[in-house]
């Protein structure tokens, strides 16, 4: 619970959580298998285009999945979810007063590679204010979802940009116990991979476990107050 993020006031449990033994079902599965995606499910710029191409600053998002040790976490499958370059998205819970894409879905998925690499192209997402006080806006930024080899695994985090000024300033992101963890969920923008007068690129690395692990909303790292 952190006050200053108003709404995680009232999700915040009110009794000690009990974590149930997991069954079978939980811990060896499901195995996903690249030929199950679509060829543009990590083309968000092409996934849901219909006349014509969506509005916005064309990106390149790229990075690793590893483990506590480096080592590559393959066969992970990689969701991603956000707004569009308006600061909307594609939900009917969402009434912010910008207008919807209609060329732009604002979803995609992938399966990292032997190596633990993923890739997918996007619009850059605008920020947009929230009702936690009456001058809050969102950093720019992209959900993630990670599942290993079972279901129980799923992980959520988001990603920030490099250099926008509305991270400092957002509740959400404040409730990240350090500042090396906050960094942890910046991507840092990669020149040397731009696609030449297409689109500019970011570097996103995802570490699973350990001291150097990603923030993710639903773990607590090792030193972070519980």
């Amino acid at each position: 619970m952190t006050p200053g993020y108003r709404t995680s006031v009232l999700r915040s449990p009110r009794n000690a959580l009990i974590a149930p033994r997991n069954t079978l079902s939980e811990t060896t599965g499901p195995v996903f298998d690249p030929r199950e995606l679509g060829e543009k499910d990590n083309d968000l710029i092409l996934n849901f285009a219909r006349d014509g191409l969506p509005i916005g600053e064309r990106l390149i998002v790229h990075g690793y999945v590893r483990d506590e040790f480096g080592n590559p976490v393959k066969g992970a499958l990689v969701e991603a979810w956000q707004a569009n370059a308006g600061g909307r998205y594609r939900h009917k819970k969402d009434r912010y007063l910008a207008p919807i894409d209609p060329n732009f879905g604002g979803c995609g998925r992938m399966i990292t590679d032997d190596n633990g690499y993923y890739f997918f192209r996007t619009i850059k997402p605008g920020p947009y204010p929230w009702a936690n006080s009456t001058n809050a806006w969102r950093p720019a930024h992209i959900h993630f979802s990670i599942h290993g080899t079972g279901w129980a695994q799923r992980l959520i985090t988001q990603m920030y940009f490099e250099g926008d000024p509305l991270i400092e300033r957002c509740p959400i992101a404040k409730t990240v116990p350090t500042l090396d963890q906050l960094r942890s969920l910046i991507a840092q923008e990669d020149p040397a991979n731009n696609a030449p007068f297409d689109a500019r690129t970011y570097r996103f690395d995802l570490t699973l476990r350990g001291r150097r692990a990603t923030f993710f909303d639903n773990v607590t790292l090792p030193g972070a107050p519980r």
